[in-house]
């Protein structure tokens, strides 16, 4: 498993390395099996009109899903405490939802069905560049999934969006959480203007799937 450590207007130093090993090599400890690389990244936000907050954001990838946690907190070593605790409920779940597939896949088949794992490479031919300070560029793999696991997706990145494509049709889609509760799904337009009839039926059954998933 490789972990890698990095901060943002912070020295890591030989302690803090030494903390956030034992700290995350401890969450993940039971997870190694479908862990591949967990990147954590130290930050400090200065704000002369607030406290300065110490964030531990960690981003584990697993079997080609991305699970990603993020605390903060006055001191640096809580928040490693926090998102270290997180990360483990997150991956707990994950592992949970992946043997449940499982099960039920050889309930109906008979067979065991392979995860794939993620490619090593993920920007291809292109050159990595440096983002400037207000963007801040990200690629990831995106193969075709349903919204229902596009929801799974969402809940295990701790962020209140997910980007998608849609195996249905093949387009970008967003899963979002709405602000009163529930999910929703941000579909394209065609060039008329106009929502595709069969991405219409979808998005409306998508928003109800992620009404009830919201509920339970």
């Amino acid at each position: 498993m490789k972990l890698v450590i990095q901060g943002k207007n912070i020295e890591i130093t030989d302690a803090i390395r030494d903390y956030v090993n034992q700290k995350i090599e401890k969450a993940v400890n039971h997870f190694q099996s479908i862990t591949t690389e967990v990147d954590v990244n130290l930050s400090v936000a200065r704000n002369p009109r607030i406290n300065s907050k110490q964030t531990a954001e960690v981003t584990i990838y697993a079997n080609g899903t991305v699970i990603r946690a993020q605390e903060s907190n006055d001191d640096l070593y809580a928040s490693v405490d926090l998102v270290a605790d997180k990360i483990q409920r997150q991956l707990r779940k994950y592992k949970e939802k992946l043997q449940n597939k499982k099960t039920q896949s050889q309930r109906k088949k008979g067979i065991v069905v392979n995860d794939t794992p993620v490619a090593e490479n993920l920007i291809g031919d292109r050159s990595p560049e440096l983002p400037s300070e207000v963007l801040r560029m990200k690629y990831f793999a995106m193969p075709p999934m349903t919204i229902e696991e596009a929801l799974e997706q969402l809940q295990l990145v701790d962020h209140d969006f997910f980007m998608f494509r849609n195996v249905s049709t093949n387009e970008i889609n967003v899963i979002y959480e709405r602000n009163h509760g529930g999910y929703g799904v941000i579909q394209p337009r065609n060039g008329n203007g106009h929502t595709n009839h069969k991405n219409g039926k979808a998005s409306h059954s998508a928003d109800s799937m992620a009404e009830r998933a919201k509920t339970h």
